[in-house]
């Protein structure tokens, strides 16, 4: 059993789905949000483009009517990319929202309607920043290949300005209920930080990306082994393949996929975030709305497997059989209980027409497949396999 924190914290293990969102300059290019490091565009040329963000779509209610109608309970936005330009209201530099065509505090605007809703608010920030003269970029993974003309690397000056950068976040927009930090390339460790967040925001729950240890594990674009998470754990991955910022031609991961991931991660005892990159005019390209509204479709119908009950997959053994030399796996089961309900998730598809819960002989009251209500056939049964 994954031991709860016991303070304001707790709200975690309760609003268990949420919406990440990677927004930034690089929605323009429409490529990736890392096309400085992934691709071939100069630092240059794409800094140019804060004259051209104008999100006049943008309207952070929209964003939130769809999480609710997925059935997610949080979100969790960009404040801070690798590329360095802040969605906020900084007074650290310029390269910032307010010096675009929009001239808009976005952090405050999505604030606002998460105050407003009382829909738990998280900010991320990235430790890496291509822009900022004096972060130390020396060709490490996300980094740039080395300082440019005018840079004053740094290491000590970048971090106070993070520190500073993180103090106005967590002192500007109300409540935050999430604080995500992301690639600690500069191996950073000063847990004072994470102190910092905690004394003024008491109900944020930290991540394992920065500067101290952090609150919660977040396994990225792949679902861990295991029947069973053993410290507070979430998961995140985006709706598209290839980028968690906007990309015209996405190739994007099928929604039985995506179904099945959260399954598996949710079932093991874990919270799920799923990303979408909305356009440069703030909207959330149709293709994404279609796919979070199939997936929301299946979760809704399916979510009290998660409400409120725990995971409980040692109650049955690993249903496998050797056959000469080989071991042959039957279905593998997760399980979650509440009370004396047992829900059965398979988070892959099925190999026949039956679902064996061994060493479990006692028979159910009643049995559903909660994706379609259908009443289901249970037996006590011995079979030759076993």
């Amino acid at each position: 059993m994954i031991r709860k924190f016991n303070d304001g914290r707790d709200w975690f293990f309760q609003k268990r789905f949420g919406m990440f969102i990677h927004w930034g300059l690089y929605s323009i290019p429409a490529w990736h949000e890392q096309i400085l490091w992934r691709g071939n565009m100069p630092r240059k040329e794409y800094e140019q483009l804060i004259d051209q963000f104008n999100p006049a779509k943008f309207d952070p209610d929209l964003w939130l009517d769809q999480l609710e109608k997925v059935g997610m309970e949080f979100i969790c936005l960009t404040t801070k990319h690798h590329d360095g330009f802040c969605l906020f209201d900084t007074e650290y530099t310029d390269y910032n929202i307010m010096n675009t065509p929009y001239k808009k505090d976005i952090v405050a605007m999505l604030a606002e309607a998460c105050h407003r809703r009382s829909i738990p608010l998280g900010l991320y920030y990235s430790i890496p920043d291509w822009h900022h003269h004096n972060y130390p970029n020396l060709g490490r993974h996300h980094e740039m290949f080395g300082p440019r003309s005018g840079d004053e690397p740094d290491q000590e000056k970048y971090l106070d300005y993070a520190k500073n950068q993180m103090r106005e976040l967590c002192s500007n927009y109300g409540e935050i209920h999430q604080i995500f930090w992301d690639v600690n390339v500069l191996e950073w460790e000063e847990e004072e930080v994470n102190e910092m967040i905690r004394s003024l925001q008491p109900n944020a729950i930290i991540n394992d990306r920065g500067p101290g240890q952090g609150d919660f594990k977040t396994p990225e674009r792949h679902v861990p082994d295991g029947k069973q998470f053993n410290t507070p754990t979430m998961a995140v991955q985006s709706m598209g393949r290839e980028s968690w910022g906007y990309k015209e031609d996405e190739d994007y991961y099928s929604y039985k996929y995506i179904m099945q991931s959260i399954d598996k991660i949710m079932a093991m005892g874990g919270n799920y975030m799923l990303n979408v990159g909305p356009k440069p005019d703030g909207i959330i390209a149709d293709q994404d709305i279609k796919g979070l509204n199939k997936i929301g479709s299946w979760y809704n119908s399916i979510s009290e497997a998660f409400t409120d009950t725990d995971p409980a997959s040692t109650l049955v053994d690993r249903d496998e059989m050797a056959i000469g030399a080989k071991t042959v796996v039957r279905d593998e089961v997760l399980l979650t209980k509440k009370g004396n309900t047992v829900y059965v998730h398979l988070p892959e598809d099925l190999q026949s027409t039956a679902v064996i819960l061994k060493p479990l002989d006692i028979m159910p009251t009643k049995l559903t497949l909660l994706n379609t209500g259908q009443e289901v056939e249970a037996r006590v049964d011995i079979t030759p396999w076993h």
